[in-house]
């Protein structure tokens, strides 16, 4: 069967995506990012008596059950995890423009930067290869509950995932769909990276190596991020 080339890029996409669910075998390092243009320090959190301190969000409500899309995503137990990787809003101190993403991969937090040397900071779950990025690149388009579809190479090696192959379509979006309720795709050039910043409903994997190297983030935090990203949206990985 002939694929127009809209089909074609929609199916590359999607099988694609589906690498961030897995934890990968070493490989070579992927060279997808340029490195960073030496501007001084990188981004860091403000400290000291005259700086504003952190503030929390009510997680009882932040982290409640939501219905979305037609889904009833499920609230999160915020008291399990540790209170660093919960959302909160920090100084931030940063030459990088506001409504700009900041990913550190070594602290796992994604800082969404603000005006007046603020970031709201969320905690993230990566894999050894996220660890290896760094750069600059584009939040280029993003999609809500986005499908699942598992590449032939995975199915190779799991044939029981066949099922949500090209050929079948993939994975219908929902709850247990391990792309979770949002995804943002990272591009660079105009050209995709296989990254994604993603939600997951795994919200133990938070602050964990889990993944292929996309960023995973808790659905609730991952629907607040989707909800301020707006056009193309820079983004630098430290």
């Amino acid at each position: 069967m002939n694929l127009s080339r809209r089909s074609l890029l929609a199916v590359i996409a999607s099988s694609v995506l589906s690498a961030c669910t897995q934890i990968p075998k070493p490989e070579p390092k992927p060279k997808l990012i340029e490195p960073i243009a030496g501007n001084g320090n990188p981004p860091g959190e403000a400290a000291g008596a005259a700086v504003e301190p952190a503030k929390t969000f009510d997680y009882a409500k932040a982290y409640a059950p939501v219905k979305d899309e037609g889904y009833d995503v499920p609230g999160i137990q915020y008291g399990e995890i540790k209170p660093e990787f919960l959302r909160q809003e920090v100084a931030y101190v940063t030459s990088e423009p506001p409504y700009s993403i900041v990913v550190d991969t070594q602290k796992m937090f994604l800082y969404w930067v603000l005006p007046g040397g603020r970031a709201i900071r969320y905690g993230v779950g990566l894999g050894a290869a996220g660890r290896a990025w760094k750069g600059r690149a584009v939040v280029h388009w993003k999609r809500k509950w986005p499908r699942w579809t598992v590449p032939d190479d995975m199915i190779a090696r799991q044939p029981h995932l066949k099922k949500y192959g090209i050929e079948a379509g993939g994975m219908d979006p929902g709850l247990d769909n391990p792309l979770g309720a949002r995804a943002m795709y990272i591009f660079q050039n105009g050209q995709d990276t296989l990254y994604r910043i993603h939600g997951s409903p795994q919200w133990r994997s938070i602050g964990k190596n889990a993944s292929a190297g996309c960023v995973r983030m808790l659905q609730q935090d991952a629907i607040d991020l989707y909800d301020r990203v707006r056009g193309k949206t820079p983004l630098l990985v430290l």
